[in-house]
């Protein structure tokens, strides 16, 4: 979904574990609500397709599509983060590993295939055969088994007891429902296969498909999930290669809303035009520095390795690091300073960086960075090698780094040598060991805490640098299988805290979701919601 966080969001093999409590469907909301209204809409963005196929993707740019044409078991509405149930009417555990869904009556693909359980149950098996390296199956590593033991019901078999992540797994880029009729059981199913084929039973049918230049929709009339009608009958997408082409369309009145990405600076332009509405959402994105454990500066596998000064190293660099500067210098505000592991808005949220480092209250300090490194016997300046990369992360992320050298470089505590790479070796490369520390962003497969957690501090994780503390794991694997929602949160709290002592990753910004449309556009608000998902359907003119 960016130049902004991670658009590849994989997230390491864990067992994950979720409450026994049932999420029933009101009888109110097991029909489409509202009725759609006809007209036209245009939307711009700079996100990219990689393919419509939900086996083959982990993607921000794919998954928006698959959002708006794709039916869910588990969904956020509008406004929440919570999930309910979407073409189901109940979802809940019928035994500590056994998770029962049960689906509406009558469910039909735009095509006009009927939608059973034998639909649910090929989807996942197949997600799960095909563990294509740019899918997002590992999301379903704590899936032993599906199946489907009559049209309606799903039962879904999980290898550990009571997961608490199961339900929002079911509404992550893991779960969008396939027509079993249209797609391949043991292969990723081409673009034009599934436009072709009609495979869609969310609020919209894909009438136009002209791969990352112009996507056009059809509100799709067998829907039945939790969403309702979508307000607008047509939605155009265009897809831009220049953010700043996407400012001046929007402006010019060319399309109806920009959404994804514009530059700080653009977006600090367009606020000041009476022309257009700025709305702004709450927003899960992260921004990060990773420390490589190994080939970090006294990492385990450099020459003068030494476990104790490469700690004072990162450190020091969470002491000297500013982040309401680069929130307002670099970032205008579109980006707020994040003191922990889980963005603030979220349960379990806390600061536990701010009083370990620079003056406590949130601020630097470069007294207390000389300190830890003199304290460790550490000699300056540190050669710090800090790669990061703007073709990915956007435009102000050279900014954004150059910020954060002066910063660092500040009292003559460090010297960093700033790389850039191009992203397809970028993402080779970091996890292979071939950067001490690098730049990192992510965007949450599901609104709950452990995404936050799981993907960066389990052993084998997602990051590939050699973190391990079997203490943070425990409490890991402790959260993930904890009923009792207070007691739930205090793990989350202490996870937070436990980390902060060892500083594996260093965070310190945290984004807010932007839209910009035209004046005479309506429910944009609905949609910039904490399920971080833009659904066009809220979307309409007049």
């Amino acid at each position: 979904m960016r130049p902004v966080s991670v658009t590849r969001r994989r997230v390491a093999a864990v067992t994950v574990a979720f409450a026994t409590t049932a999420l029933v469907l009101a009888g109110c909301s097991a029909s489409p609500k509202g009725s759609t209204s006809g007209g036209t809409l245009t939307i711009g963005t700079t996100d990219k397709v990689t393919t419509l196929d939900p086996a083959g993707s982990y993607d921000n740019g794919s998954f928006a599509v698959m959002n708006q044409v794709f039916p869910f078991l588990m969904n956020t509405p509008y406004g929440s983060p919570d999930v309910e149930p979407d073409i189901a009417t109940s979802a809940s555990f019928t035994a500590p590993n056994e998770y029962t869904v049960k689906l509406k009556k009558g469910l039909k693909f735009a095509n006009g295939h009927d939608l059973t359980s034998s639909d649910v149950k090929f989807t996942f098996d197949r997600e799960v055969k095909i563990n294509d390296q740019n899918g997002p199956a590992s999301l379903l590593a704590n899936l032993d088994s599906v199946s489907a033991p009559d049209p309606l019901t799903v039962v879904f078999k999980l290898k550990s007891d009571n997961d608490q992540t199961f339900p929002q797994v079911l509404s992550s880029p893991a779960g969008p429902i396939v027509d079993e009729q249209v797609f391949s059981p043991d292969k990723l199913t081409s673009d034009k296969d599934i436009v072709k084929g009609h495979a869609f039973a969310g609020q919209y049918d894909i009438t136009s498909y002209d791969f990352n230049n112009l996507i056009s929709y059809k509100a799709n009339p067998n829907y039945q999930g939790l969403l309702g009608k979508a307000k607008t009958e047509t939605i155009n997408v265009k897809y831009y290669a220049e953010s700043s082409n996407l400012k001046l369309n929007v402006q010019k009145g060319d399309i109806d809303v920009a959404f994804r990405s514009l530059s700080a600076t653009d977006i600090e332009s367009l606020r000041k035009d009476d022309n257009v509405k700025v709305v702004d959402g709450p927003g899960g994105e992260i921004r990060y520095i990773v420390f490589n454990f190994n080939t970090q500066p006294f990492g385990a596998k450099t020459a003068d390795a030494d476990p104790a000064k490469a700690l004072a190293v990162r450190q020091a660099a969470a002491d000297l690091i500013d982040r309401e500067a680069i929130a307002k210098q670099v970032y205008k505000g579109t980006y707020t300073p994040l003191y922990s592991y889980v963005p603030a808005g979220l349960t379990g949220a806390t600061e536990s960086l701010k009083p370990l480092y620079g003056d406590g209250d949130g601020g630097p300090s470069l007294e207390k960075a000389k300190a830890t490194l003199q304290a460790a016997g550490v000699s300056v300046p540190v050669k710090l090698d800090l790669q990061y990369n703007n073709e990915h992360y956007g435009p102000s992320s050279s900014d954004e780094y150059a910020l954060i050298k002066d910063q660092l470089e500040k009292g003559g505590l460090f010297t960093v040598n700033l790389q850039q790479t191009e992203w397809v070796q970028y993402s080779k490369d970091r996890v292979a060991d071939v950067y001490p520390a690098y730049q990192l962003g992510w965007f949450p497969d599901y609104s709950d805490a452990d995404n936050y957690l799981s993907p960066f501090f389990v052993k084998d994780n997602f990051l590939g640098n050699h973190y391990d503390n079997p203490k943070v794991q425990a409490l890991i694997d402790q959260q993930r299988t904890t009923t009792d929602a207070a007691a739930r949160t205090k793990l989350i709290e202490q996870i937070q805290d436990t980390e902060a002592a060892d500083l594996s990753t260093l965070p310190f910004l945290q984004g807010a979701q932007v839209a910009v449309t035209g004046k005479d556009v309506t429910g944009t608000q609905d949609t910039l919601d904490a399920s971080f998902k833009f659904r066009y359907a809220a979307l309409a003119k007049g």
